[in-house]
């Protein structure tokens, strides 16, 4: 590992072009991703409407009615009169109630935006790993398979053997039994692959029978060449998306304390309004038409009390946020340091594997060359060769479980939504 920054696109460092492929049509299709940005939307509508408090607010009314002056026999429809008007008003915020909505608002949209990365993050990741899984299962099940080719071979000597006499029945039912866990191992296999194949469709935003063909022939699990760069703790408390949300999130009940207490000010906002009215004689006549303009004050005095109780309630919610962005720094730190010591152990296993499996390939050609000039017998070949074969698919195994472990690396530092 090294302190190098964490690409955005992480992934890449695999330097698979069919696993690059798989990420970024999940990134396009993947239905919490679609819900992620649908949220996004909403937030910044309601930072618009939030803004939409500095303008000016207009009203236009028009009426128009008849009226019957004279007494019970008299002739309809008597006169008729309209009403026209116009009204606009602007408020000043000297409290600060919209200034405080805004940042309030604002705050909540920056906080979808993390969390639309958040999903990111975590599609990505199941991607690679769903991906990472097939291919791991696909190099078990071509091991496992020649394990049981191997596995029934020795069944077959064993009973040559018993049948004229060189062998006992004790060779046969341990032949027999190896045969049949060879075989055991095959279905458990094929389901974890068909599982990982309907994750990765699910992730592409596909249903799960449409899996990706060509993932299902991937006998190459993805490697990375270079040491894992992994940046610097400051880094990763601005590259979490969700340190990024709990700290928004912060910020908007902060505001909101503001806008609860501007309810305590008088509220003052400057109006404007013309209009005209007159009976349809005098239709839009001069001697028609007034205006009126001047502030309007209001003060919501009498509830003081209730607006204080909602003040406790607004500063407790931050109270709750700062707890809340509190902890999500703490998970950050833990999750990376156990990140960092899974990975570090599962690379050692995986080098211990690495060399178990080159020692049984080594003993499997000598076996065989030994075979070949009559000094071991021919179920130690096989033996040598099914241990051979088993070896490299738990070698398999743990490249898989590497990769795994890669990818809870990445998640922890928060990487791939940049």
């Amino acid at each position: 590992m090294t302190e190098q920054e964490l690409p955005p696109h992480w992934w890449r460092l695999y330097e698979n072009p069919r696993l690059d492929s798989y990420v970024e049509e999940a990134l396009a299709a993947n239905t919490d991703l679609r819900m992620a940005e649908a949220n996004l939307r909403r937030a910044s509508a309601v930072v618009q409407e939030a803004e939409a408090g500095r303008t000016v607010s207009t009203t236009l009314t028009g009426q128009g009615y008849g009226a019957r002056t004279h007494g019970p026999q008299a002739a309809l429809p008597g006169t008729f009169s309209y009403a026209l008007g116009f009204d606009a008003a602007w408020s000043p915020d000297l409290a600060g109630s919209v200034r405080r909505g805004i940042e309030a608002a604002s705050a909540q949209a920056e906080a979808a935006v993390a969390a639309r990365d958040q999903v990111r993050v975590v599609v990505a990741a199941g991607v690679t790993r769903s991906y990472a899984r097939i291919c791991a299962a696909n190099i078990s099940l071509a091991a496992a398979r020649r394990v049981a080719v191997i596995q029934q071979t020795t069944l077959d000597v064993a009973e040559r053997l018993a049948r004229g006499g060189r062998g006992t029945r004790f060779d046969v039912d341990r032949a027999r039994a190896a045969a049949h866990a060879a075989d055991a191992a095959l279905p458990d296999l094929l389901a974890e692959r068909r599982t990982a194949l309907f994750e990765l469709a699910a992730l592409m935003g596909r249903p799960p029978a449409d899996f990706p063909e060509e993932a299902e022939t991937c006998s190459t699990i993805p490697t990375i060449s270079r040491a894992i760069p992994v940046g610097d703790g400051a880094m990763l408390l601005r590259r979490r998306p969700d340190i990024r949300m709990a700290e928004r999130e912060l910020a908007s009940a902060t505001a909101s304390i503001g806008v609860v207490e501007s309810e305590l000010y008088p509220k003052v906002s400057i109006g404007a309004s013309a209009g005209s009215a007159a009976s349809t004689g005098h239709l839009l006549a001069p001697s028609s038409f007034g205006f009126t303009l001047g502030p309007l004050l209001s003060w919501s005095f009498p509830n003081r009390q209730a607006v204080r109780a909602r003040m406790a309630q607004a500063g407790a919610d931050a109270d709750a946020s700062l707890a809340r962005f509190d902890g999500a720094v703490l998970l950050a730190l833990r999750q990376t340091e156990t990140a960092l010591s899974s990975y570090a152990r599962a690379r050692d296993r995986f080098e211990d594997l690495q060399s178990a499996a080159e020692a049984a390939g080594r003993a499997s050609a000598d076996a065989e060359k030994l075979q070949r000039f009559g000094r071991v017998a021919f179920l130690d070949l096989l033996t040598a060769q099914a241990a051979y074969a088993e070896a490299q698919a738990s070698l398999s195994d743990a490249r898989a479980a590497l990769v795994d472990r890669q990818v809870d690396l990445f998640l922890a530092l928060g990487g791939g939504w940049e």
